[in-house]
């Protein structure tokens, strides 16, 4: 088993940073709003991003070298533009995290902790696992975590199932998820779905630290890659159904406003029964620590390395991804900084995170693009990967337009 666990990395390490908000809400609602319609678009749209993430492996693990410094060749304002974009994700998404966790904390311990304590805690959580030997520590923790969610998910989904029953109001019309009135929610399913298109680049850092310690890594990184993405797909469905399960055809209305998880854990213990919260409220707290705590890395490594590319005259390839003390004052900064977006501004990271989501959704076809543009200037990529990726850059750049029609 542990010679088998080797061969991932960074594929089950994307997946466990995928497994948060597209997930345990957008794919929960999904569920509760309209049943099992939109399975089908679930498993579309993760396979037009699927060129676009897989790009990211193969140009960093065939050249050695990170997506950003291949950016960085293409000129600086791109570094800019992404790190611009990262550093704001970088406070509100860690913060809105942390903050999640520690409402779930409350759920999970005995006692009446003030809430910010748990806070500080979850913080020092993070500092405490990635601080020193960052990979393999977060390499280990990830592969824990996507075991663990995986499994009570899957426990979870059967428990759904056999208390299932037809309780659906009698006066309950089925709605359509194919109608203007849905365009709204299909926007922020899709657009979020598996995850934020510069994640890619966090991707590429976890590629080449893997190839770091495993050079045979490069011949392995396709079975890595497919595995961890081919578990959020899964993942997304399972969480559909649980909403499909617990929610569809109720009065109540799910998962709406600023509390969506309480109501998530409320959701199933009116649902299925009041044993069931604590259980519940494990999986939503696996979940979101986990992409959390893979947030905290991935946002750390990413602006090391962008503010080393800009500090570079010349020779961006010649910047090495595996800068310990730089990562750790990197890390610093990114659980200070969220703590004090949660100290001061708390009350508006309900309102942060929907803008931080959006500035990601409206960015993801320029990263997309640019990825694309890396493998084709080496003619790295395939025939199908090709065609798909086209695709995949049509629908993005359509989502952005329906997005601005109809917001």
């Amino acid at each position: 088993m542990k010679s088998f666990t080797k061969q991932f990395g960074p594929g089950i390490i994307m997946a466990s940073s995928c497994v948060g908000g597209s997930h345990i809400i957008a794919s929960t609602q999904a569920g509760a709003y309209y049943g099992y319609q939109l399975a089908l678009l679930i498993v579309a749209v993760n396979l037009l991003k699927y060129p676009f993430f897989r790009f990211a492996f193969d140009y960093s693990a065939l050249n050695n070298k990170s997506v950003l410094q291949g950016y960085a060749e293409k000129g600086k304002g791109y570094l800019w533009l992404f790190l611009t974009f990262n550093l704001f994700a970088t406070m509100v998404n860690v913060a809105g995290g942390t903050l999640l966790s520690a409402v779930l904390l409350t759920m999970l311990i005995p006692g009446d902790i003030p809430l910010n304590i748990l806070n500080i805690i979850v913080l020092f959580s993070f500092l405490a696992i990635l601080f020193t030997r960052q990979y393999p520590r977060l390499d280990k923790v990830s592969k824990s975590i996507m075991f663990l969610l995986s499994l009570i998910t899957l426990i979870a989904l059967l428990i759904a199932f056999s208390r299932q029953t037809s309780n659906i109001s009698p006066d309950f019309v089925a709605p359509s998820a194919w109608t203007l009135g849905a365009i709204p929610f299909l926007i922020a399913l899709m657009g979020w779905m598996p995850a934020p298109m510069e994640l890619s680049v966090s991707s590429s850092l976890w590629v080449m630290e893997k190839s770091r310690l495993d050079p045979s890594y490069r011949q392995k990184r396709l079975l890595d890659f497919n595995s961890g993405y081919a578990v959020t797909i899964i993942l997304a469905l399972m969480f559909m159904a649980l909403g499909a399960l617990a929610q569809y055809g109720k009065p109540t209305p799910p998962l709406a406003g600023g509390q969506f998880i309480r109501q998530f854990v409320e959701m199933y213990a009116l649902s299925i029964g009041e044993w069931t919260r604590w259980f519940m409220a494990l999986v939503a707290f696996i979940c979101i620590y986990g992409t959390t705590i893979v947030a905290v890395d991935g946002y750390s490594r990413c602006n090391q390395q962008t503010v080393a590319l800009l500090r570079q005259s010349a020779t961006p390839s010649a910047v090495s991804a595996h800068h310990d003390k730089a990562l750790r004052y990197s890390m610093l900064f990114t659980t200070l900084s969220a703590f004090i977006v949660i100290q001061f501004f708390s009350s508006a990271i309900g309102k942060m995170i929907p803008f931080a989501m959006t500035a990601s959704f409206i960015s993801a076809p320029v990263f997309a693009w640019l990825n694309f543009s890396l493998v084709r200037q080496d003619k790295q990529q395939k025939g199908w990967l090709t065609y798909l990726a086209w695709a995949g850059i049509v629908y993005l750049v359509a989502m952005v337009g329906v997005y601005f029609v109809y917001r």
